[in-house]
């Protein structure tokens, strides 16, 4: 869909929506939101409308432009399961090829006509009088009776708090809001951050700048990545034969799983810990560097890394490791918390995005006038990652505690099952409130912590964006993927308050 069409589009819709109460409002268009279009469509669910705040589809995968930008799942498990696509290009699928096949899925499965785009939603209320929610946008209000919040938890970068940042006389981008329009080549550019997105950028801009600083405060373990390009007779044999991708599907799922499951068992980890130290080995030759570059914590303590090309970029002359933070930025040079100065050109911030405390939740105001982030305090909750106390006939994709170690369809399609038999139920059984249970709420989230207690992102000796500002895991779940679809394959109404 051209910007034109989409604006001319919404023009018309939002004149029909200002005091229509629609039985759903999806918000966003990422694969979260556009799988709940798709499966509420399947429902015989048709009294619906997704909320875009962009002009295109495509949520993360449209946020994220970055040179190299790649998935970091392999593209047949990084897909919906009813709608494989036999065409990807490369085992582990790029940026724009991810965002077409979202794109095309929305056309396939008829869900276009639903989209109200360039509709970013600035608050959402529950009006307990009502008992609906209002929605507002940064051009009208909308009103609904159950919403699904299905905004992501990697679109809202993080700016790190420098002293002097908006000092820097030269260019400065974070790498979810990379400005391609800045050449790099010939100059001197620091990168502030070593994480899922720079591995994948730095090999990419390294070989054509003059000079790069990379400040990497603490080194990650990067696993080989084992990409390679898919050939035409691989994609007539996906085509002919649909089991064979089927099939690949399920060994990279086991896979996952498996080391899904492995972070239970920190010693375990250690044996993937091997694997991640011969991929450090066998290009840093230098003993000092390579010591400097090997982590001191258990893998999986953070996100796990894959790439071929990070170790082989960084040990390039032109490159220059900075073990350290950054204490000040000036007008034209960063110092390193040792002191030391380093004059650049252009600094791009791989300082990741909010992740244990969702920026949604600002914007969400529940029965109490409260939003989620202030009855959070730091630490989100909620009951199968999926509904909130508090907050009735609202469904939170990819919510508190939900994270793992593998493919976010896996987590989009059990959600979408739990969400869409609630909403059957209480279609079928005229249900106008559904809230949840506190008590379970607390029982369930007890449950949780402890579950988490021993795994190796709690006891693996690292900081990670899976804790959160008080310390508590709010981020993973403990169990295996498979638990996680048999826990939520049916709404259990007994679970909740009901009106």
């Amino acid at each position: 869909m051209s910007i034109i069409e989409a604006n001319l589009q919404t023009t018309a819709k939002t004149q029909n929506s200002a005091s229509k109460v629609w039985q759903v409002i999806i918000i966003g268009s990422g694969f979260a939101g556009l799988g709940a279009a798709i499966k509420l469509r399947e429902a015989g669910i048709h009294d619906f409308i997704v909320l875009e705040k962009s002009n295109e589809l495509g949520g993360v995968w449209r946020e994220n432009t970055y040179p190299g930008c790649a998935c970091d799942v392999p593209s047949a498990l990084y897909s919906y399961s009813f709608a494989p696509n036999p065409n990807w290009s490369r085992v582990f699928a790029e940026q724009a090829e991810i965002k077409a096949y979202l794109q095309q899925t929305a056309r396939d499965y008829g869900v276009i006509p639903h989209i109200h785009m360039q509709q970013e939603m600035t608050d959402s209320a529950w009006d307990e009088q009502a008992k609906l929610w209002r929605i507002t946008t940064d051009k009208q209000q909308y009103q609904a009776r159950f919403v699904i919040m299905a905004c992501g938890p990697m679109h809202e970068p993080v700016y790190p708090k420098i002293s002097g940042i908006q000092d820097f006389k030269g260019k400065i981008f974070h790498s979810a809001r990379w400005q391609h329009e800045v050449d790099l080549t010939g100059k001197r550019v620091a990168v502030i951050g070593s994480g899922a997105s720079a591995i994948q950028f730095v090999p990419k801009i390294q070989p054509k700048v003059a000079k790069l600083v990379l400040f990497q405060r603490t080194p990650q373990w990067v696993l080989p990545k084992m990409d390679q390009t898919l050939s035409p007779l691989m994609h007539q044999l996906f085509k002919r034969l649909p089991l064979t991708q089927l099939a690949m599907r399920g060994a990279i799922f086991s896979v996952f799983e498996t080391l899904n499951g492995s972070m239970h068992h920190p010693k375990i980890m250690q044996q993937f810990q091997r694997l991640a130290l011969f991929n450090l080995q066998k290009t840093v030759k230098d003993p000092v560097l390579r010591e400097k570059l090997t982590p001191n914590f258990i893998i999986g303590c953070k996100r796990v890394l894959q790439s071929n090309e990070w170790y082989p970029a960084i040990i390039q002359k032109n490159v220059e490791i900075v073990f350290d933070g950054v204490k000040e930025i000036r007008a034209h040079s960063l110092v390193a918390d040792d002191g030391v100065e380093h004059e650049v050109d252009v600094i791009i911030l791989g300082t990741g995005f909010e992740i244990s405390a969702p920026p949604i939740a600002k914007r969400v105001r529940g029965s109490s006038g409260k939003s989620m982030a202030e009855v959070w305090q730091g630490s989100p909750e909620g009951y199968m990652g999926t509904m909130v106390a508090g907050c009735p006939n609202s469904f939170l994709m990819f919510g508190p505690n939900l994270a793992v170690s593998s493919s976010a369809f896996l987590i989009i399609e059990a959600q979408l099952t739990y969400i869409v038999d609630a909403l059957k139920q209480a279609q079928q059984q005229g249900i106008q409130v559904i809230e949840v249970n506190p008590v379970r709420q607390a029982q369930f989230n007890d449950t949780v912590q402890v579950a988490l207690q021993n795994t190796v992102w709690n006891k693996g000796g690292c900081q990670s964006y899976f804790i959160d500002v008080n310390g508590r895991n709010s981020t993973l779940w403990p169990w295996s993927t498979l638990e996680m679809r048999k826990q939520l394959s049916h709404f259990k109404m007994s679970d909740y308050l009901v009106q």
